[in-house]
């Protein structure tokens, strides 16, 4: 299949010269970028490959965004009023409540309801964090996230994350929604190699995602980075996200949480961070000169109060930055743009005038979560990169009066739908709908299966 998406008004490609083009086109076949320029043409080759043409007049073409942390079974979990308001620690505390009563069909559709959103959203690449395996489940949580991921047309890197330090034994979750880690790590290593394809547009791939310090064993953390390293794939945890966590490391072991990760060979290029709020000038400088990457979810550290992600020290520092929508339980969307509107924001009422641009900001959400995931064959529109990319209508009355389509990306209208998503060549988002799947129909079923969980534990309780 060829593409040749023509007239587009900027085509703003994240390449290595920064290069910004006007009036231009790009030509796709298959599921890669082969032109970059003016005046493309396209000819069909054989009977059978049907070219398509995109008037891209009056849009804007970059890279798809890329969402580098979630927890997509959470989008099942919005809006509950027993947890609004509350910090972290007792947020979690209360949800896991709810969590212990996740099934396979809350899995699948809750993953299917967040790539509907990233997807439409203008996220071509996203992970997910999922850590919840609850006593007399299925374990295959995972593969089930895979096959939504498959079916709806995403790029997915999935985590098989981890909590293994219950209540009893110090930790944070209910001793019933933790595993033991001989079980994690046999699980991890099926996923490994079942799933996870290192070659170059690829479609899925696995990391290792233990919780955070105060959900697991320092132990599960040695081992699963062993693990990892054996087999290649990257890690991710929750990192100095909150005081509170900060508090716990410090009194259970002496240590703040990026020098616990130092303890346990936690950091390095195949390392990403959710949050990293919390950082001294030291711990910056050394997640930036060992290569590890950041995941900055701003809608989720304002909601819950965490703080603000020192994301300009970092940038200046040389790290890996990008930019995620966290659990939809915690900023109730998984809205990518909005998100890249927010990390701006946020990042303004830190810095000021000294913030980021709306390009920095757009750089992060593209190819710097690109490169914090590894995936130097994604998030930047060159010839040999992948065809992961979206088309923004700038025509539309929201842009009215703006003067520069940076600018107006980042920080004017009034809804967060693209027109156009394209992942790995294959149009699944036109007109800001959905192609792939059913919206009408996986809003339907996964709002009764979340109704059904919240209203069983509300009739614990009662």
């Amino acid at each position: 299949m060829s593409i040749l998406i023509k007239n587009a008004s900027y085509i703003i490609t994240f390449n290595d010269r920064d290069e910004i083009l006007e009036n231009a086109d790009l030509l796709i076949k298959g599921n890669k970028i082969v032109a970059v320029g003016q005046d493309l043409s396209l000819t069909s080759s054989t009977s059978l490959d049907k070219p398509e043409i995109i008037d891209a007049q009056g849009m804007a073409v970059l890279p798809g965004l890329v969402n580098t942390h979630h927890h997509l079974y959470q989008t099942l979990f919005r809006g509950l009023p027993e947890v609004q308001g509350m910090p972290l620690f007792y947020w979690l505390i209360n949800l896991y409540e709810f969590w212990r009563h996740i099934i396979p069909d809350a899995v699948y559709y809750g993953a299917m309801v967040g790539f509907s959103e990233l997807l439409r959203t203008g996220c071509t690449l996203t992970t997910d964090h999922h850590y919840v395996f609850p006593r007399g489940q299925a374990s295959n949580f995972i593969d089930t996230q895979i096959t939504a991921a498959q079916e709806i047309g995403i790029r997915f890197h999935a985590t098989r994350g981890s909590m293994s330090l219950g209540k009893s034994e110090g930790g944070l979750p209910p001793d019933e929604v933790v595993q033991d880690p001989e079980t994690i790590l046999k699980d991890s290593q099926r996923l490994i190699e079942r799933y996870h394809d290192p070659s170059p547009y690829a479609m899925t791939r696995l990391a290792l995602a233990p919780c955070s310090p105060f959900s697991v064993s320092l132990d599960l953390m040695r081992q699963s980075q062993i693990l990892a390293r054996e087999k290649g794939v990257m890690l991710h945890t929750h990192l100095a996200e909150t005081l509170d966590e900060e508090k716990f490391c410090l009194e259970r072991y002496g240590r703040r949480p990026v020098e616990l990760m130092e303890d346990v060979g936690w950091i390095g290029p195949d390392v990403w961070f959710a949050h990293a709020i919390h950082l001294s000038e030291r711990e910056i400088a050394l997640l930036a000169q060992s290569g590890s990457g950041v995941a900055h979810c701003p809608s989720s550290n304002m909601k819950l109060g965490s703080g603000i992600c020192p994301t300009s020290d970092l940038v200046k520092a040389g790290a890996k930055l990008g930019i995620a929508v966290d659990g939809s339980a915690s900023n109730d969307g998984s809205n990518m743009w909005e998100e890249v509107r927010r990390a701006y924001l946020l990042n303004h009422l830190r810095y000021k005038d000294e913030g980021l641009s709306a390009y920095e900001t757009l750089r992060c959400a593209t190819r710097g979560g690109a490169d914090v995931l590894g995936r130097p064959d994604t998030g930047r529109l060159e010839a040999g990169k992948a065809a992961d990319i979206i088309l923004i209508d700038l025509q539309d009355v929201a842009y009215a009066g703006s003067h520069d389509p940076l600018v107006s990306i980042v920080c004017c209208g009034n809804q967060s739908l693209v027109d156009t998503t394209i992942v790995n060549g294959k149009v699944v988002v036109r007109r800001g709908q959905l192609l792939t799947q059913d919206t009408e129909e996986i809003r339907k079923k996964a709002h009764q299966v979340a109704c059904k969980i919240v209203q069983k534990e509300r009739g614990l309780k009662n």
